[in-house]
This record gives C-alpha cells, structure tokens and sequence, in this order.
C-alpha cells in the first residue's frame, strides 16, 4: 500500500487497519479522536440506497470493521453514532445515546450532519466520492462531521453546519477547524451540462471560472466543490488556516480509497469518525 501521508494527514496502518488522521486534529489529541479508514478491503456500509439494512452477514462485516476502527483509535464501538445520510442540508444535534452502536436511529433519518459537545458520542458519516467535514471547536469544545456530495455542496451543508454550531452551542466562526477528507476532486468529478447549470446558478456570487472548467466543449464540464466549499466556508468567517484539506483524490487513489465512479454499482464505503475523549 502507498504511504498517503502528506503536509495536512498521516497515512497510520495499524495492525492491518488503515487509516489517516490530520495533523492539525492530532494537536489536540488529549481532547479528541478521529480517523478516516482507508482500504478498499474495508466495506462501513450499513443501508443500501433506499434506506434498507444491507444483509445479516454485510452488517455484521460493517460491524466488525467498525469496531477494529474504534478500538485501533483507543475508543470503542459502542460510542458510534451514524447519520442516516440522503443529500440533504439536514445537521442534528445529538445530546444522548444508547450504550449500543447506532445505526438505524430515526431521529437523525435523512441527516448528512451531526454535531455534539458531549463525551464518548462518536460522530460517523460515509462516503464513497462525497466531502466529510470534520469539524473542531477547541474553545467550546463541540466537533460535527457532515456529509456533502455536489447535492449538499449545492445546498451549502458545511456552512449550514457552522450556522448551527454558532445557534446551539455559542460556537464563533474564527475557532472552528473544518477538515476536509479525500473525496472526489475537479480532475474526477465530470458532469453534464445540467448539473453544471445548477452550480453556476447557486454560486453565482464567484467567478465561475474558479470553479467550472470545460471539458469537452458544450457537453462534459468539471466541476471544483472542494473550492466551493473552502469559499463559502470562509465567507461564513473560518479562518483559512483552519480550513485543512486532505488533498487527496479518492478516484486517483481508487486502490485504496472507496470510490463510487472507480468501482461502479457495487462501490464500497469509507468512514470518518470524531468523539470528545471522555
């Protein structure tokens, strides 16, 4: 396996599970853990599209990945709680959970988003393609992980992540470490004229050239959301320092990233976790 690492994350096999974590989180690694799980031997899903449970056997593979994740980063299984992702804008709060792993919870049923301030709630979002966005408070100590393909990216899911950290935990913009993880990037993430359309009309505020590159011409145009999101994240007033991006293509690294345009219906999930240490 190539060595990820790279000025922003380190690439950790541990014990035969893979993972990396970014550097700035590990600074503060006395509050928290994180990690987001490489390999493609390595399936997190638990629902098919649709929202039905994946087979009693795919489940309890998921479970045990999970639960090698968990114990890898010195926390536990038991700590996990998963949003129920569908491309929405969508960020619950989570204040309580069971002393089981969650997965099904219906409280957080289509939510791409989660965030909590309290201890030993692992926050877990999938992806295959997709942006996951780890988020840090250090100050009032509140981390979120959300979930924003293009379909989020449209609906500004990050910044309507910060709007909530701001609303419910007295979170200020300029403290907020926002951590990008591989994903698919502008090289990758061709799209036809109409998906191209509805960028350009819901950024319209950028040039779009920042953005939209085209590819073959009036027919296939590549599109830049980890650039959107940095944008509109800065807008909202994180700072650009702490803006962290993994720079890492999940389709140029289809060997050992989950990638839903590399392999197809039968594509796999990774996962990234975050939890206050209790």
């Amino acid at each position: 396996m190539n060595d990820l690492s790279n000025d922003q994350v380190i690439y950790v096999n541990k014990d035969g599970v893979e993972y990396l974590q970014f550097r700035k989180l590990l600074e503060y690694s006395d509050i928290i853990s994180h990690a987001y799980s490489v390999g493609i031997n390595k399936n997190y899903r638990t629902e098919l599209p649709g929202g039905k449970r994946v087979s009693d056997e795919e489940y309890k593979e998921t479970i045990k990945n999970f639960e090698k994740l968990t114990n890898t980063i010195n926390s536990d299984v038991s700590h996990v709680i998963k949003a129920r992702q569908k491309h929405t804008r969508n960020v619950k709060c989570v204040n309580q959970k069971s002393d089981e792993p969650e997965f099904y919870n219906e409280n957080y049923k289509d939510t791409d988003g989660l965030i909590t301030d309290k201890p030993k709630i692992m926050l877990a979002t999938t992806n295959a393609d997709c942006i996951l966005l780890l988020f840090f408070d250090p100050v009032k100590r509140v981390i979120a992980n959300t979930h924003s393909g293009w379909k989020g990216t449209l609906q500004r899911i990050s910044v309507e992540t910060v709007k909530k950290m701001k609303k419910e935990y007295g979170c200020k913009p300029e403290n907020i470490i926002c951590c990008m993880c591989p994903s698919i990037r502008k090289c990758h993430f061709e799209v036809d004229n109409d998906v191209k359309d509805e960028f350009e009309s819901e950024f319209k505020e950028l040039n779009k050239e920042e953005f939209i590159e085209e590819k073959i011409p009036g027919e296939k145009w590549n599109i830049d959301t980890i650039y959107l999101n940095k944008k509109i994240l800065l807008t909202e007033g994180l700072k650009k320092e702490n803006i962290i991006d993994s720079n890492i293509c999940s389709v140029c690294n289809k060997e050992q990233i989950h990638s839903f345009r590399a392999e197809g219906e039968n594509y796999g999930l990774a996962t990234a976790i975050i939890e206050i240490k209790g």
